[in-house]
């Protein structure tokens, strides 16, 4: 199977370099970009609006914000790795910036529109974003990310919480992809446990060296923790933590006997029993989500339930969904306390790891339903016909290019089109039209009133 168009090499000088008279420019991808024929375009499409269905379907509504950002306005976000991948260009006197996520975005958008917007607010916003990171197979510098929040005006329900992951549930059950898990945790425990021990003020960078435990492994983990000042003592209880294993249930009763007597990790543990209840509430069998205390989500801005979703059959492709609860998103813009939560979804990545794998089937190249392929002169009545069934709902194509019926026959197989419409001079006079069906190559012959039933019941 072909990976989408892409190249993981740099540009060559012939490629960059100014064409010379005469010459052609060579064409090339740029690395890091993804360029999809229309096969590959129509199913990651369908994927797109599977998810904005599931959105709009819980009552979040759309918004857009600029590709360009003020610089400033990123970069009071954001820091470190991150602030390095971002793309800087200057107009004129302005420093700008192209967005690399939509969560900056909407921490700006949300201070800036506080006043006209009703809260809680629900939006999702489904655009592209800018990493100047290495290109690897995979990761792209350009994708598309699939972002829902609830903002909050000063709180918000934990209830939200338990939401969040029944809408990935939704979305991933639409997909039809295979076996998923919704694996969930609380960071308020580890920032407990941490507490506990005398080494809270190192919790984020604690929950960044876990985070990465999966990628690197446990004794790289272990020696991470070492390096930022943790004790041997400490490092124990981490991992003592981190081992707890068992059902849902088992393990909330396991946070329990720990012993712990931290506010915040008490507050951890019923944060995590309330957000597992009412999941079940919302009619999420057990099955489909597990408490992982492992997932820490390495970005800062996190507080409280974290979500990381992977394929069960193909854990390789890694985690397909994210996001978490984060106590206020906007304090760089406003003095208004918006706590929220949300996911986001990298489709760009997500579809070319499902093609990979092949749990996406790619079919044809266009949407049409039908493909009219007149042999008159004359095409009112191919255009007649194809008039009628696009009112009656079908997507169809006229083909309007002279040829040969070798050459009309073979665009109909290239693109894949279901069913081909034959309208010569005969069908004409005699009102019986040829109906071919492409996948089992049958054809028949109807009067023009019958074609949409025929093609209908074929589906």
């Amino acid at each position: 199977m072909k990976s989408p168009k892409q190249n993981d090499t740099t540009l060559d000088k012939e490629t960059v370099a100014m064409a010379k008279d005469g010459e052609k420019i060579i064409t090339r991808v740029l690395p890091g970009f993804m360029e999809l024929l229309p096969a590959d375009q129509i199913v990651f499409n369908q994927m797109l609006d599977t998810i904005r269905g599931v959105y709009e379907k819980y009552g979040f509504v759309p918004i857009d914000t600029p590709v360009i950002e003020r610089a400033d306005v990123l970069f009071a976000k954001v820091g470190g790795e991150t602030a390095k991948q971002i793309y800087r260009l200057t107009k004129g006197e302005n420093e700008l910036a192209l967005r690399f996520d939509l969560t900056v975005p909407l921490a700006r958008y949300v201070a800036e529109h506080a006043a006209d917007l009703a809260f809680p607010f629900r939006r999702y916003h489904i655009g592209k974003v800018y990493r100047g990171e290495s290109p690897q197979k995979g990761r792209y510098r350009e994708f598309y990310q699939c972002d829902i929040d609830i903002i909050g005006n000063g709180s918000l329900s934990l209830v939200n919480d338990a939401e969040i992951p029944r809408v990935i549930y939704d979305i991933f059950l639409r997909m039809n992809i295979g076996s998923f898990l919704i694996r969930i945790n609380n960071r308020k425990l580890i920032t407990g446990l941490l507490n506990s021990a005398g080494v809270g003020e190192l919790a984020v960078e604690v929950m960044r060296t876990i985070d990465k435990i999966e990628k690197v492994g446990e004794s790289e983990v272990r020696k991470n923790l070492v390096e930022l000042g943790l004790s041997d003592d400490a490092v124990k209880n981490i991992f003592d933590f981190l081992a707890i294993r068992g059902s849902t249930d088992e393990i909330v009763r396991k946070l329990g006997l720990l012993g712990v007597t931290d506010e915040k990790f008490t507050t951890g543990v019923l944060e995590l029993t309330e957000v597992v209840k009412y999941m079940r509430a919302l009619g999420m069998p057990d099955s489909s989500f597990a408490i992982d205390l492992s997932i820490a989500r390495g970005l800062d801005y996190y507080t409280g339930t974290v979500y990381e979703t992977t394929l069960v059959d193909y854990p390789g492709v890694g985690s397909v969904c994210s996001g978490g609860r984060f106590d206020n998103l906007a304090e760089k813009y406003t003095d208004k306390k918006l706590p929220g939560v949300g996911i986001s979804i990298g489709l760009t990545r997500l579809f070319y790891q499902l093609k990979e794998a092949g749990l996406v089937k790619i079919e044809a190249s266009t949407l049409a339903k039908v493909l009219v392929i007149p042999f008159v002169s004359d095409l009112s009545v191919p255009l007649e016909i194809a008039t009628m069934l696009r009112q009656q709902g079908f997507p169809v194509e006229v083909y309007l290019e002279e040829g040969k019926m070798k050459k009309k026959m073979a665009y109909a197989d290239k693109i894949g089109v279901p069913y081909v419409v034959l309208v010569g001079e005969d069908e004409i006079s005699s009102g019986m039209f040829a109906v071919k069906n492409m996948s089992t190559r049958q054809q028949t012959s109807l009067v023009k009133d019958q074609i949409y039933s025929h093609i209908q019941k074929g589906k």
